[in-house]
């Protein structure tokens, strides 16, 4: 099975192919798609509207691949937080049939001036990033979870945890898409 992930991050791609493979045979391939979102999504629902255009814009892109995937991270605005905001990724996995199925991974808390920054400054949590700890390509690498976790958990763990949410449906597709009732 051909799958196209719209990204230029080969972290995103290693993540899909770690999780897809475990289920399927299948040959992973990037392709540079526009999310047509800001470069740094806040809200719910700007993260997810990425994710699903990039997996759509993906699948497009690739006319023999039989999926598309989208990953996207945005900052949510979460009460009791100490900066407000909590870092998520969602995955979107798309199909031929239209069919679209959505994940969410882990959330992390980033400190007070990063995400000041961020919001304040207009730039992408990774440029932010950057400047904090000095590690240039730091989401190519370890990513900002890694930093933060101690190296307990990477980059590539968090998003393969978002990859396997949205694959979730399509492992029991009975139940999901209505041959099964539960």
């Amino acid at each position: 099975m051909l799958v196209v992930v719209g990204t230029s991050n080969p972290i995103k791609v290693r993540a899909v192919e770690n999780v897809l493979s475990k289920f399927f045979k299948v040959s992973v391939v990037m392709k540079d798609v526009p999310s047509d979102v800001l470069p740094q999504p806040v809200g719910l629902e700007m993260t997810i509207k990425g994710a699903v255009l990039r997996a759509r814009n993906a699948l497009n892109a690739e006319s023999g691949a039989e999926l598309g995937v989208g990953i996207e991270a945005g900052l949510m605005p979460v009460p009791g937080t100490i900066s407000g905001y909590m870092d998520q990724q969602f995955a979107a996995i798309v199909d031929r049939q239209g069919r679209l199925t959505l994940g969410g991974g882990p959330a992390f808390e980033y400190p007070r001036s990063l995400v000041g920054r961020v919001l304040g400054e207009g730039i992408e949590v990774g440029t932010a990033m950057e400047k904090l700890t000095g590690i240039k390509g730091l989401g190519r690498k370890q990513g900002a979870i890694g930093f933060f976790s101690k190296g307990r958990l990477d980059r590539t763990g968090l998003t393969e945890c978002a990859v396997l949410m949205a694959l979730i449906p399509r492992l029991n597709e009975g139940i999901y898409f209505g041959q099964v009732r539960a």
